[in-house]
C-alpha cells in the first residue's frame, strides 16, 4: 500500500528494501537465473518426450496448463508487472501543483508591551498559519512614541498597511484624513457590526460612519490580594472583596485593610505620577448624577471646573493625603504583583500576568460604584487602515480579513485581559473557560470613553501635570481643576 510516496513506504526508501522492496527484486532475479537453469537441463527431457509433436498431441497449452493453471498465470503475470515496477524505481506520476502563489504581506504596527505584545504576537502566528494566502508581519513599537512615528510614516507616504489605534486618538486620526473609512471594505469583508458591544462599536464611529474595527475594551477594575483581605475579615466566601456599597463603604474598607495589613502593605496601590489619578477621578466623575462633562456643547471650552469633579478629585486626594495610598510608588503594577499591595486599581490588561504571579491569590472585580451609577474610564484598541498610495484593493481586503478573524477569535486576545468587541465572543464557552475574565465582562457596558476631540490626548497630559502637583501637595484638588481647566482651554485657542 502506498503511503506517502516511495520515500514514505515503510520508513523510506531503507525500510521500503527492508520489506520487500530492493531485496525482493534480487531475490526474484536469483529467481528468474534459477529458472533458466532449470530449463537449460530440461529441454533434452521436453525433447525425448516428442518434442512439439508430443506437446500437440497432448493439447498443447490448454492441455498443458489448463483451467486452473491459466488463472495462476494470469495472477503470476500481474504480480510480475508489479514487481517490474517497483524494481524500476520509477516513480508515480504527479500532478503539476503550477507555479507557487506568492502571499500577500501585510505590514501591521503594534504599541504593546509585555504580555500584551506576547499575546498579539501568538494571534498573528495563529491567522498566518490558518491563511497561507495573507502574511501578517508584526512590527511593535513603544508606546511613548508609537503615534508620532505612525503620523510621521503616513505624513511621508511610507504607512504600515494595518494598525493599532486606539479610540481615544482616533479623532485626530480621522479629522486629518490619516485612516480609511470602512464601511464599504468592512460589508465586503463580512463584518457584523451588530455583532458588536454597541458601547464599544460607538467609540469608533463618526458622523455615523465606521473608520476602525475595535477589538476590546480596557477599563480599570480592581484587583485584590485574597491573603491580604482574608486577615482582615474583607474577604467573601466566593473569594471576592466584602465591599460596602458608596463612598463611605469604600473608605471603611479601606480603613480596615490598612489597620490590618503588615507593614510595606499598601491597602490601596497607585502611582503618584502619570495617568492613573486622572483615569481614577474620570471614572467617579462619571458617577455622579450630572457629572462627567469635559467640554462646552460646541466643544469650544472646558467646563470640568464644576461641583461633581471636584468632589471626585478631592475623594482622590484625601485617598493619597490618608496614606489609603501610600505616597511615593513608583509601580504600582509591580508591587501588587509581588504581594506587596492588597488592593490594586488598573486596566484589566493586569489579568494575564497577575494569574501567573506565584503565590498571588487573585481576585477581580468591575471597578466600584461609589457614587450614582456605575461608570469607569476605558478605552478600545482598535484596528485601523492608515490612508496610503499604494494599498491595493487585494490588500485592504485581506486587511479587513484579518481584522475579522482577530475580532472571531477574541478569547484569543481576553487571555491578556481585555474583554472582547464581540458579543458572540463574549457569550461562548471559550470565553468563559478563561478564569476571572467573565467576573468583569460587565464593565464593557460601563466604560466612560474621553470625548472626541483632536487634542485630547495633549489635553489630558495637561491634567496629569496639574493632578500630581496636588498630590505632592503643592496644590489642592480645587486648584488643581482651575488650573487644569485654564490650561485646556488656553490649549484649545490656539
Amino acid at each position: 500500500m502506498r503511503s506517502g510516496g516511495q520515500l514514505g513506504r515503510s520508513g523510506g526508501r531503507h525500510g521500503w528494501k527492508r520489506e520487500g522492496g530492493s531485496m525482493d527484486c534480487e531475490a526474484g532475479k536469483a529467481r528468474r537465473s534459477g529458472a533458466r537453469a532449470a530449463g537449460d537441463g530440461g529441454r533434452s527431457a521436453w525433447k525425448g518426450s516428442g518434442g512439439w509433436r508430443g506437446w500437440k498431441g497432448s493439447g498443447g497449452w490448454r492441455g498443458w496448463i489448463g483451467r486452473r493453471g491459466w488463472r495462476r498465470l494470469g495472477w503470476a503475470a500481474a504480480a510480475a508487472a508489479l514487481l517490474a515496477a517497483g524494481c524500476s524505481g520509477a516513480a508515480e506520476p504527479q500532478p503539476d501543483p503550477g507555479p507557487a502563489v506568492e502571499p500577500i504581506v501585510l505590514e501591521y504596527w503594534t504599541p504593546f508591551s509585555g504580555g500584551d505584545n506576547i499575546f498579539m504576537t501568538d494571534i498573528v502566528e495563529a491567522f498566518n498559519s490558518e491563511h497561507p494566502d495573507i502574511r501578517v508581519e508584526q512590527i511593535n513599537s513603544r508606546l511613548d512614541d508609537y503615534y508620532s512615528r505612525l503620523r510621521t510614516a503616513i505624513l511621508a507616504g511610507n504607512a504600515p498597511d494595518l494598525a493599532i489605534v486606539h479610540a481615544t486618538n482616533l479623532p485626530q486620526f480621522v479629522q486629518n484624513g490619516y485612516i480609511e473609512r470602512l464601511d464599504e471594505p468592512a460589508a465586503a469583508a463580512g463584518l457584523d457590526w451588530s455583532q458588536f458591544n454597541a458601547n464599544i462599536v460607538e467609540s469608533t464611529l463618526y458622523e455615523q460612519a465606521h473608520y476602525a474595527v475595535p477589538l476590546d475594551t480596557h477599563a480599570l477594575v480592581l484587583y485584590a490580594n485574597q491573603a491580604h483581605l482574608r486577615r482582615a475579615g474583607l474577604l467573601g466566601d466566593d473569594g471576592k472583596p466584602l465591599l460596602e456599597p458608596g463612598k463611605e463603604g469604600f473608605l471603611r474598607f479601606l480603613e480596615r485593610l490598612k489597620a490590618s495589613s503588615p507593614p510595606g502593605v499598601a491597602p490601596l496601590a497607585l502611582p503618584s505620577t502619570r495617568i492613573d489619578s486622572v483615569w481614577l477621578w474620570w471614572s467617579l466623575y462619571n458617577q455622579m448624577d450630572g457629572g462627567g462633562a469635559f467640554y462646552s456643547a460646541d466643544g469650544g471650552k472646558a467646563v470640568f471646573d464644576n461641583p461633581q469633579a471636584l468632589e471626585a478629585l478631592e475623594l482622590v486626594d484625601s485617598l493619597y493625603r490618608k496614606e489609603l495610598i501610600p505616597s511615593g510608588i513608583n509601580d504600582a503594577f509591580q508591587l501588587f504583583h509581588d504581594g506587596d499591595a492588597a488592593l490594586l486599581v488598573t486596566g484589566m490588561w493586569g489579568t494575564g500576568a497577575f494569574e501567573q504571579a506565584p503565590g498571588l491569590e487573585l481576585s477581580v472585580v468591575p471597578f466600584p460604584v461609589l457614587y450614582d451609577h456605575a461608570a469607569v474610564w476605558g478605552d478600545t484598541h482598535t484596528l485601523a487602515l492608515p490612508a496610503k498610495a499604494g494599498l491595493t484593493p487585494e490588500k485592504r481586503a485581506a486587511a479587513l480579513t484579518f481584522a475579522k478573524w482577530a475580532v472571531e477569535h477574541g478569547d484569543l486576545w481576553a487571555k491578556a485581559g481585555h474583554v472582547p468587541s464581540s458579543s458572540q465572543v463574549v457569550a461562548s464557552e471559550a470565553y468563559a473557560r478563561l478564569k476571572f475574565r467573565s467576573d468583569y465582562a460587565e464593565v464593557a457596558n460601563d466604560v466612560a470613553y474621553w470625548p472626541r476631540q483632536v487634542k485630547q490626548w495633549s489635553m489630558i497630559e495637561l491634567l496629569i501635570k496639574e493632578w500630581e502637583r496636588m498630590i505632592y501637595r503643592q496644590q489642592t484638588p480645587a486648584e488643581a481643576l482651575r488650573r487644569a481647566q485654564a490650561a485646556v482651554d488656553a490649549a484649545l485657542a490656539k
